[in-house]
């Protein structure tokens, strides 16, 4: 990797420009230099004490380079506990909206099986959208207690 070796002379370039300026473009470039260079690069640390070398690798890190190490990455894949979990929960929840009134149960339906908007729902039947939001909370709530979330 090579290092980023130029430095443009802003102040030459640019005479006219104030001295903000030039600081915030020489910032930029430093800036560059650290993404192109500085997290790439390999370093030594070299204790003459002790008369020791330490190596210290990149702060950019390359995925071969860790499946070599046989480091461990979080599966992207549900997990049989979590599908078990869930399932459980599901069946649970299924059971304690049977218990709701049959209005309970056609909003649940409405907003979270068919899709609906709040919106939507309130024109259907005729209230306020606010209404509607007031209901579901209340639903929800009612809900969580049943399942003792």
């Amino acid at each position: 990797m090579a290092k980023f070796e130029k430095r443009t002379n802003y102040r030459e370039k640019y005479p006219d420009l104030s001295h903000e300026i030039i600081e915030v473009m020489q910032q930029s470039d430093r800036k560059m230099e650290y993404q192109q260079y500085d997290l790439k690069a390999d370093r030594y640390r070299i204790d003459y004490t002790k008369r020791t070398v330490t190596y210290i690798p990149s702060r950019e890190d390359s995925y071969d380079r860790l499946l070599d190490e046989d480091r461990q990455f979080p599966m992207e894949a549900e997990t049989v506990e979590d599908a078990a979990v869930k399932a459980v929960m599901i069946e649970r929840m299924l059971e304690c909206l049977k218990l709701l009134s049959p209005e309970e149960q056609e909003l649940i339906t409405g907003l979270f099986f068919k899709g609906k908007s709040e919106q939507e729902y309130a024109d259907q039947i005729g209230i306020s959208k606010m209404g509607i939001n007031k209901r579901k909370h209340k639903i929800l709530d009612k809900l969580k207690k049943m399942m003792r979330i």
